[in-house]
């Protein structure tokens, strides 16, 4: 697909509450790591948007991770992002840490730094300028998509768009993997 159709489709999408991608669901759709689902998910290395690299196998065995796939051009991604945040500011001490993947094309670093600016992030933002590591996740490139790992390394949930109330969940569900 077209970023232009992309783009379209995420508006499209962004306007009913749903994911940014032609296939995502009406609502956010939360999915409980099966079996085998529980597996250690794969490695990636990502440039950063500070310049950095960051590889995910890193932060596996000591913190909680929670991957979220965004794009600047996904509304439903854009509400999400100061819940997040405060997610993170709220228990990064205790071993928590967001991994905000953006899934925007090389031409949209502008776009991604300002839009990481005006929301406030301090998490860590990677570049996934040819959606290799999203394919790896999420083949269908949906946005947002999350995942959550444990300190065990292992898959906990996988969820894909935003809903408003999703956030509580996700606390429950963070607050646990931390203990």
């Amino acid at each position: 697909m077209r970023r232009r159709d992309r783009i379209a489709a995420a508006a499209l999408l962004g306007a009913l509450g749903a994911g940014c991608a032609p296939e995502a669901r009406g609502t956010a759709a939360e999915s409980p790591a099966n079996a085998a689902s529980q597996a250690r998910p794969p490695d990636f290395e990502l440039r950063a948007l500070d310049g950095s690299s960051v590889r995910l196998s890193e932060h596996l065995g000591k913190q909680v991770v929670l991957i979220d796939f965004w794009a600047t051009y996904c509304e439903p991604c854009l509400r999400a992002m100061p819940e997040l945040q405060a997610l993170y500011a709220k228990y990064k001490a205790q071993g928590f840490l967001v991994l905000g993947v953006s899934i925007d094309g090389p031409d949209s670093l502008l776009s991604v730094r300002s839009d990481v600016q005006k929301l406030g992030i301090s998490f860590p933002i990677l570049l996934d300028q040819e959606t290799r590591v999203v394919a790896l996740y999420n083949p269908k490139t949906s946005a947002p998509f999350s995942v959550l790992i444990g300190k065990d390394g292992r898959v906990l949930t996988r969820r894909e768009g935003y809903a408003g109330g999703v956030e509580n969940t996700l606390e429950r569900e963070i607050q646990a993997a931390l203990r």
